[in-house]
């Protein structure tokens, strides 16, 4: 049955939750092999999760970012790598649906393909020599002008989801000028590789190796968005970072709260959960959670409400919701692991996968430097008015 076929968001996660129950063993696998879990995308495509953030206009269901939210949430907490995976895909196809960014038939076209087949995609635009794509570099990767076309030449690192990608959305520098565009690039295209990589020991299974371009020709109209520099507009759909490492951070209180309930060394009577010093961290993670949540789906919702022009002044809550949930995400789940002790560092354990998964939340967009300076100087202005 496909999630479209239920008529509530509380449906839909409900059966999303149970979809997705195979993920959590999966990944112990796929994180100690250090391999792609291409059987959760397979599960996901068949009850037509990756259409859900396709315009109603094109056949999906156009979901609003508080559902899409907890739907990445219930994705992560079975699994991160594939939670964090999948979102890139859901928050990219939401916001060019919304905004009307490419040509009308060339998204429709691309639209078509997610609701029939479950094509996925991704933005490739980080590089070794630029950094972080938010830092502003320019892209060494080169989009050359040739008869009706496009010659293309370059190497994207990081590129999640590259095992599976059915396009890729490449910033390039266009030869001769100083403008950079997106370029639209199918993976059947000559000259299209995947470098394996990555080698990361947070967030394994999620293929984010380097997509290499040789001589890649693509069409005219490929070139799908001339890119601004300078200031990015506030995106909503990036909270589903902040909506992945929560979903870790869940995964690990559930773990801790399992074992001190249950666990009962012959040094007390009763469990571990009795204990003064257990209670205090169980609830301090508690407290984290409840403030994690309600700054993530407040922010959601106020989205969700807001017209565009009031939606452009939020970027300083929706940098300070990424730095704040997954800075508390790190603290549930060192928290967890001090609950539940050395175990906790055994490789059959799973809090030491959730306590490195969770680590890479630090390294996605916004970094956190940048939010902060950006919220000082919105306090600066707001005393100032």
């Amino acid at each position: 049955m496909k999630l479209t076929d239920y008529h509530t968001p509380e449906e839909r996660n409900k059966a999303l939750a149970e979809k997705v129950k195979p993920f959590t063993e999966r990944a112990k696998k796929h994180d100690e092999a250090g391999t792609f879990p291409f059987e959760n995308f397979k599960d996901l495509k068949e009850i037509g999760y990756p259409a859900l953030t396709v315009p109603q206009a094109h056949g999906g269901l156009g979901i609003s970012l508080t559902e899409l939210l907890h739907h990445q949430e219930t994705i992560a907490k079975a699994d991160g790598s594939t939670g964090l995976s999948i979102g890139w895909h859901m928050g990219i196809t939401k916001q060019l649906g919304e905004n009307d960014i490419w040509e009308a038939e060339k998204y429709k076209a691309f639209a078509r393909e997610v609701v029939d087949t479950g094509a996925l995609l991704n933005n490739a635009a980080s590089e070794p020599a630029t950094g972080s794509p938010t830092r502003g570099g320019k892209p060494e990767t080169v989009a050359k002008k040739d008869g009706n076309g496009w010659v293309i030449n370059g190497r994207k690192n990081f590129t999640t989801l590259a095992p599976i990608l059915s396009y890729f959305v490449v910033s390039a520098s266009i030869d001769g000028t100083d403008q950079v565009g997106n370029f639209l690039i199918k993976r059947e295209r000559d000259g299209v590789k995947v470098d394996e990589t990555w080698d990361s020991i947070a967030m394994k299974a999620t293929g984010s190796h380097d997509l290499v371009l040789e001589n890649v020709r693509v069409d005219e109209d490929d070139l799908v968005q001339y890119l601004t520099p300078g200031n990015k507009p506030a995106t909503g759909w990036l909270l589903h970072i902040p909506a992945c490492y929560l979903g870790i951070a869940r995964a690990a209180q559930e773990y801790a709260i399992d074992f001190a309930t249950h666990y009962s060394p012959n040094s007390i009577k009763g469990t571990i959960a009795e204990l003064p010093n257990v209670k205090q961290k169980l609830g301090e993670m508690e407290l984290k959670v409840l403030e994690s949540t309600h700054f993530l789906y407040s922010v959601a919702e106020k989205w969700d409400a807001s017209d565009e022009a009031i939606r452009q002044t939020m970027k300083p809550e929706l940098g300070a919701v990424k730095l704040s949930v997954v800075n508390k995400a790190v603290e549930i789940v060192d928290l967890s692991m001090r609950i539940v002790g050395a175990r906790s560092l055994s490789q059959k354990n799973p809090l030491q996968r959730y306590y490195r998964d969770v680590r890479a939340g630090l390294h996605n967009p916004p970094m956190d430097d940048m939010t902060v300076i950006q919220l000082a100087s919105t306090s600066i202005d707001n005393f100032n008015k």
